[in-house]
């Protein structure tokens, strides 16, 4: 049986493993598949791959390599970060975050809100920004952490994150950001932002899901998340997920050389579709500003219609968008993020989120162009919302 023909456009939830980080991986699958923590040559062997992923990894943020804990995704790292930040600091029980991040950063705020600390949730604007002067007057002697990610994942809007880290420097507070949707797409130096902590997710970057990296910047204290063994220097426990540590090293490889062109390459194809769909469809706006954004999202409301109705109709068509994170995926709430723009239930529910890649072609764009425009008229004939 034929497979359907897949037209993916939705890169900020997860990414296609790259077939040269299949390659890297596939060995240490099947031949050196020992433990990296044993002590005989065979486990020896394997574990100086890990440290050679972690150099890879750790150029591609321009960290020092025993700056960089594996974890198992972005969750865990934002997670760890936080963690670490309040338990090394015990008297400090404040977090100071916005109200448009990940889930992985909102769901565990309210945990801690629960377990008796405070955190405050910073508003942003109607375009999806942030006020500095509002955040540096939000933060106290007892806040132990800033945690303001880089790129929204739904809308693509970027905060200033190294303008932040400066605030934060000079408050004496410390700062983490969620890197998660930046890789590949812009140039990271950590130096250069001057952060605690950064967290980022190896499925992101076309590395395989399970894998992620939680950035400490060196003498800062940290405190383990996940209590085990000795493995990551003590920082982390559990056995090296070695293959896919192999891979992410690969795809961070990959990622550095082909950024210059693949972050060009890819604002044309978006603004060839968001200018396609914009003067194609009268009643359709951008969430959020136009700059400064990810060059390969773009975040639409289609006035009259719900996006539940028009991703059904995209499926059909073998078209993979989506309507806002994955994380939330099945939830009838609409977007948090948009609602924290101002935007209504109504335009939060009729909004979708375009994310592409470094496999989208013209004429994959193209082919959206032709299929939307008849798929938002046809909802519009017969939606009770018209």
């Amino acid at each position: 049986m034929t497979q359907p023909a897949i037209y993916y456009f939705d890169n900020n939830a997860t990414t296609r493993v790259a077939p040269e980080v299949v390659d890297a991986m596939i060995p240490f699958l099947r031949e050196q598949w020992g433990n990296p923590s044993s002590t005989y040559a065979f486990g020896r062997q394997v574990g100086e791959h890990v440290d050679q992923a972690r150099a890879r990894v750790a150029a591609l943020i321009n960290a020092e390599p025993r700056e960089v804990i594996f974890t198992s995704c972005g969750t865990e790292s934002n997670n760890s970060a936080i963690h670490s930040a309040l338990a090394t600091q015990p008297d400090k029980r404040h977090v100071l975050t916005t109200a448009v991040e990940h889930s992985a950063n909102t769901n565990f705020c309210a945990l801690l809100q629960k377990r008796g600390y405070t955190v405050t949730f910073l508003p942003v604007t109607p375009d999806g920004a942030l006020d500095l002067q509002q955040l540096e007057a939000a933060i106290r002697p007892d806040t132990a952490i800033v945690s303001v990610m880089w790129a929204n994942n739904e809308t693509g809007i970027l905060f200033p994150v190294r303008e932040i880290a400066a605030i934060c420097r000079r408050k004496g507070t410390l700062f983490h950001t969620d890197a998660v949707q930046t890789p590949g797409k812009l140039k990271i130096d950590v130096r250069e932002l001057d952060v605690d902590f950064l967290s980022l997710s190896a499925h992101k970057l076309h590395a395989p899901k399970g894998i992620g990296l939680l950035y400490v910047k060196r003498r800062v204290k940290y405190q383990p998340y996940i209590v085990g063994g000795g493995q990551e220097r003590g920082r982390r426990g559990g056995t090296e997920n070695v293959a896919s540590i192999v891979g992410f090293g690969r795809a961070a490889e990959l990622a550095m050389a082909s950024l210059p062109d693949e972050h060009t390459r890819a604002r044309a194809l978006r603004d060839r579709l968001e200018d396609g769909i914009l003067a194609a469809m009268p009643g359709t706006s951008r969430n959020g500003a136009k700059e400064p954004r990810l060059p390969n999202t773009s975040n639409l409301a289609f006035e009259g219609v719900e996006a539940e109705g028009i991703l059904m109709l995209l499926d059909q068509a073998g078209i993979c968008a989506s309507s806002g994170s994955a994380c939330t995926t099945g939830s009838l709430d609409p977007s948090h993020v948009l609602t924290a723009m101002g935007c209504s239930v109504a335009r939060a529910r009729s909004s979708i989120r375009f994310s592409l890649g470094i496999y989208n072609t013209e004429a994959e764009v193209d082919y959206v162009l032709k299929h939307l425009p008849g798929i938002i008229a046809k909802l519009r004939a017969n939606s009770p919302m018209g």
